[in-house]
Formats: C-alpha cells, structure tokens, sequence
C-alpha cells in the first residue's frame, strides 16, 4: 500500500489547501498538517510554501510530487499486474496525443483489441507534454508521439512518417492550387493548434529556418481540438497547418483540401515512445505491424 504521508502530498498538491485535502482523504485537518510535516522532516525541505492563500510547491516539493506521482502510479501497476497474471490477461495504457486521436492510430488499436482478447486497452489523450509526463511517471504504458524527445530512459519504435500541410475549405480560391506560397498565407484568417502542441512547434520552427515569424501571420483562433479546427475549415471560416495523417480522410471524401506550403518542409516521425524496462515488446511490434498492413496496403 502507499505510504499515507505520500497520499496526503499529493492530494496538497492538488488541493493547494489543508481543509480541502483533509475533506478529500477523510481526515482531519491536524492529521494532513502532521503527516507534511513528517514529509518535511524525512526530506529534510520545505515542500510547501505556506502564505495567506493557497499553498505553494517549494522547487524540493515540485520533486517530491514527481516522485510520489511515480511511485503511485507504479504501485497501482504493479496490483494491476498481478492481476492481470492471474487470469492470463494483459492491461496496457497507451498515451496519444491530440493529433494522433484524430488519424487512423485509434481505430488500429480497435483491430488490435478484438484480435487479442486477452488484452484490453485504456487510451488516454493529451498534449504531448503532458503524454511523456505521465510515461516517465509510469502512469502510461507506452506512448504514440509525434517526433523523439531525448531521454536515455526511453525506447522508440517509429510508426510512420508524417508531414504539415495546408488545410483549406474547398470553396477557398486557393483550394484550386496545386501548392500554396507564404506570401498567400499571410493574407488568410488561420486557425492554429495551441502553442505548446507539437505541430504549432514545427510550424514555427520551419518558419524560423526560412528567416518567417508567426507575428507575420494572422492567427485568429488557437484549438487544441483538431476536430474543431477541421469543422472551422470545412466551413470556410478559416485555414490551418495539420498532420497530412489527420486530415487525409476528409480530403478523399471530398470535405475538405489540402495543399503542400512552397518551401516548407515540415516532415517528422509517428513513434511508440515506451520506458526502458517495459517488457511487452511484443505488443508494440503486433501494433506496428498491424498499422503497416492496414494504412499501408494501398
């Protein structure tokens, strides 16, 4: 079991409170003060910073958090194991990223479920930053990321490869175009992924490399949502930068278009990031091979 004094860190930390943690973990007020204070002392730190308002992580508790955000999330694997040893089954919790949900990843993991029935599968989606949070935390399993983060502590096997395109409404005049120019694109209402998305970070770095800023274009709307940015599109009410993979299907089924940028390349990797002692290889390798056979086979 986790050490209480763990669970009462925690539930601080979200809390940002005594009164609120203690209502959350059914104890008293008195009893979360002592067990931070026996934290404090075990650590030899200050882990909150106690003013008027709510409470503060000091930098030593942002590490402890981290450490007991880990060890949590490592208790409940190892129960969830056992577990899963017993009756012969197998639970894996697979990370994806806002642009990752909207391409054909989801529906390959579907397949993968309905011809393994011992396995099942949670999916949990967030930003990226988020994404590798929790896998380093071992609160994934693995993870689907656009690009490579460089960690000694991580393992990747690559999916696919996948570039930014243009993405229009298809009675925008230039929908008619083979390709559209910067100078084109500055002129339009966009639509854009949040700043700290993977693909709003590609976006701006190749404008960098090609001596362009974001400040130059008129960026109207920011939508974490990629489906909401597609919906935005397809009415005409804007124009955006995504993943080819995550528009690809609307754009065959004539609901919208897309176009590459002249001289941008913004071409990147889909990989599985897993942790270095992850053993079910295996199952990271049945899903590659299912997504080769399935996206690939035209």
């Amino acid at each position: 079991m986790l050490d209480a004094k763990l669970e009462t860190l925690l539930a601080v930390a979200d809390c940002k409170n005594f009164t609120r943690a203690a209502e959350i973990l059914s104890l008293t007020q008195p009893a979360v003060s002592h067990h931070i204070n026996q934290l404090e002392s075990e650590c030899g730190a200050k882990l909150f910073l106690r003013g008027k308002g709510d409470f503060k992580l000091t930098k030593e508790g942002e590490i402890a958090v981290t450490y007991a955000r880990r060890l949590k999330a490592l208790h409940g694997k190892m129960l969830s194991e056992i577990a899963d040893a017993q009756k012969h089954a197998s639970h894996v919790r697979i990370g994806i990223t806002h642009t990752s949900e909207n391409n054909s990843i989801t529906e390959i993991l579907a397949k993968y479920v309905t011809q393994n029935t011992d396995t099942s599968i949670t999916i949990i989606t967030d930003t990226i930053n988020i994404i590798y949070d929790m896998l380093q935390n071992y609160e994934l399993d693995i993870a689907i990321v656009e690009g490579k983060r460089m960690s000694s502590k991580l393992n990747y096997f690559m999916l696919d490869t996948d570039y930014l395109v243009c993405v229009l409404g298809n009675d925008n005049p230039l929908a008619a175009q083979s390709m559209v120019t910067v100078s084109e694109l500055k002129k339009e209402n966009m639509i854009l992924r949040l700043p700290t998305s993977a693909t709003r970070q590609l976006f701006e770095a190749t404008l960098v490399s090609v001596n362009e800023s974001i400040e130059n274009f008129n960026v109207c709307l920011e939508v974490d949502n990629v489906a909401v940015i597609k919906e935005l599109v397809r009415k005409d009410l804007f124009v955006s930068i995504l993943p080819k993979s995550a528009c690809i299907s609307d754009a065959r089924r004539g609901k919208l278009t897309i176009l590459p940028i002249e001289n941008l390349s913004m071409m990147r990797e889909m990989n599985i990031a897993y942790n270095n002692d992850f053993t079910q290889l295996e199952i990271i390798k049945d899903i590659v091979r299912l997504y080769q056979e399935n996206v690939h086979k035209s």
